[in-house]
């Protein structure tokens, strides 16, 4: 029987397809002796053998969509399962004991475990991470379920998830994966901005998609209303295609703009550039028109792997993205972890609130050996195109002075080994704090340009978490309030000369766009699959006239009123 859920539109678009569990399966076991000790051994070790099996195909799969290094992980997971000093104590125990295999699988492994994790050694620290690892998929297959694991999709699906880490949506293949659909997020969240990047419909926030699918239903997501249909009736299907067929063939007119410039009826020009998260987006940001990346996140770079990149590897990382963006100015932020955001490698404490913690910008300046590797690898690329480069997280001016200073200092390190570095690089902040935005004109005189970060700067100033379902009311863009500090923020940069871009998910959210052309915005950075739409839009829109629309907006009482106001000129 057909049932429909509603969630947050995340990434336009219908995807129509099986669904595809990504959950924890129940690993649970009864803890029993047997009779056949070899029987048992031999299923222990034809699940051993299955398991090398796949992760011999997740190991082939990363290597191609993710890299080496990536892949290294997987390797090191099958040396796992060769290990005789390993896997002989399982045999015994099951030999000996009459233990069925699981109870004497999860004896061993746990013992090896609670020994490495006890050891200074991190190499050892990290062993005891890969058996944990390796013990779950060889009980999964003792037990006949399936572990998920997104990289090993080879047919059509929808992925249904509680939620979606970036590291998860990094594996996802577009060729396979049509959509998602999640318990938990919101616009801003992760899963939904690397969704957009993907250019893949979801939904999010739907909170028990996962208890109402199960594997293999056919599902519908529709990213622009939020809807979610499981098994629908053939006419819903019919419905939906012809949906499908409408918002391809929408997407299909916009390309005839991807050359176009970005100006306002009355002939202003406005840039609209990209927000990416690797090297591998560049695809999308060119076929989509950008005239720029304004927010590259490097902190990608840093997630999904076991240690730090090296220098070579972002070097070489931010070396191919300004090479293939030309003279196109091309804005990197500096590593930008806490948060949501976790390096499991860096072993950061535990914290109440991490939003408001040990994160980006004032992790950076505490361990600057990090800092100072990410800047060298930085001004080493400077060289191929046009760079610049921001700093996250900034609340007050002195941390934007000894961030700038040890980028200095780094520059003059490289001169004096004779490496070319650019000498037009500029250097801006990104403004997400109340306070930098309060400082606005104080900022101006130091910095070469801000970058408004939406998604943290509403979440700061209303004093509500954009994770928080019950607090999801108060995640407001369009708040007056809201729209008084961007305000600040633009007219301080121009009072200096300088400009000012968004690259917060309200940049490309078609209610703010007339206001933020009226109040000024240089910039608008987005997710490549909204820039030709946004491209569209602002062409029909007149600069004066959006300028009037603006100074009104300021003087609303509440968002609700605002969006009314705009409403009259969509």
């Amino acid at each position: 029987m057909s049932m429909t859920l509603n969630g947050i539109g995340a990434s336009d678009g219908v995807a129509i397809a099986q669904a595809y569990l990504l959950v924890e399966p129940d690993l649970s076991y009864n803890d029993q002796k047997i009779t056949d000790a070899e029987a048992e051994v031999a299923k222990f070790k034809a699940a051993v053998n299955e398991s090398k099996v796949e992760l011999t195909q997740i190991r082939n799969n990363a290597e191609v969509a993710l890299g080496p290094d990536k892949a290294a992980i997987f390797d090191a997971h099958l040396l796992v399962l060769e290990d005789p000093e390993l896997i002989n104590p399982i045999e015994e125990n099951i030999r000996t004991n009459q233990t069925n295999a699981p109870s004497a699988l999860m004896e061993v492994a746990n013992n090896f475990i609670t020994i490495f994790e006890s050891m200074d050694n991190e190499y050892m620290k990290e062993r005891a991470a890969d058996i944990r690892d390796v013990s779950k998929r060889v009980l999964a297959h003792l037990l006949g379920v399936t572990l998920p694991n997104p990289s090993t999709i080879s047919e059509n699906v929808v992925i249904i998830a509680d939620d979606l880490t970036p590291s998860d949506t990094a594996q996802l293949n577009k060729e396979f994966v049509k959509g998602f659909a999640t318990n938990i997020g919101g616009r801003t969240s992760h899963s939904a901005i690397m969704s957009r990047s993907l250019e893949i419909p979801a939904v999010v926030g739907t909170k028990d998609v996962t208890k109402s699918i199960k594997q293999g239903d056919i599902v519908i997501i529709d990213g622009s209303t939020g809807d979610v249909i499981i098994n629908p009736d053939e006419n819903a299907i019919i419905a939906y295609k012809d949906k499908q067929a409408k918002f391809i063939q929408d997407k299909e007119e916009l390309k005839q703009l991807v050359n176009d410039k970005t100006e306002s009826k009355d002939g202003v020009h406005v840039e609209l550039a990209a927000n990416i998260g690797t090297p591998n987006d560049l695809e999308g940001v060119i076929n989509n028109g950008a005239e720029g990346i304004g927010l590259y996140r490097t902190e990608f770079l840093y997630m999904g792997r076991d240690s730090m990149p090296t220098e070579e590897e972002q070097y070489e990382a931010y070396k191919r993205v300004l090479s293939e963006m030309k003279d196109k100015r091309v804005v990197v932020r500096t590593l930008d972890i806490g948060g949501d955001k976790e390096l499991p490698y860096l072993n950061l404490p535990h914290e109440m609130n991490p939003f408001l913690g040990y994160r980006a910008i004032r992790l950076c300046l505490d361990q600057q050996d990090i800092f100072r590797t990410q800047l060298r690898a930085l001004l080493r690329a400077s060289t191929e195109g046009h760079l610049s480069i921001m700093f996250p997280m900034i609340a007050t001016i002195n941390e934007f002075r000894e961030a700038k200073a040890i980028l200095e200092e780094e520059k003059a390190k490289l001169k004096d080994e004779k490496v070319k570095v650019a000498d037009d690089i500029e250097v801006g902040i990104m403004v997400e704090i109340p306070s930098t935005a309060a400082m606005a004109d104080i900022f101006a005189k130091e910095v070469d340009f801000f970058s408004i970060g939406t998604n943290d700067l509403i979440q700061y100033t209303m004093a509500a978490d954009r994770m928080s379902e019950r607090v999801s009311y108060l995640y407001q863009p369009y708040n007056p309030a809201i729209l008084r500090l961007v305000k600040q923020v633009i007219d301080a940069s121009h009072k200096e000369g300088k400009w000012t871009g968004m690259c917060g998910e309200m940049a490309g959210d078609t209610t703010a766009i007339p206001l933020l052309l009226g109040l000024g915005l240089d910039e608008f950075s987005m997710s490549a699959t909204s820039i030709l739409k946004a491209r569209r839009q602002i062409k029909n829109l007149n600069k004066v006239e959006m300028t009037k629309l603006a100074e009104q907006a300021l003087n609303c009482a509440t968002q609700e009123e605002v969006i009314e106001l705009v409403n009259q000129v969509r």
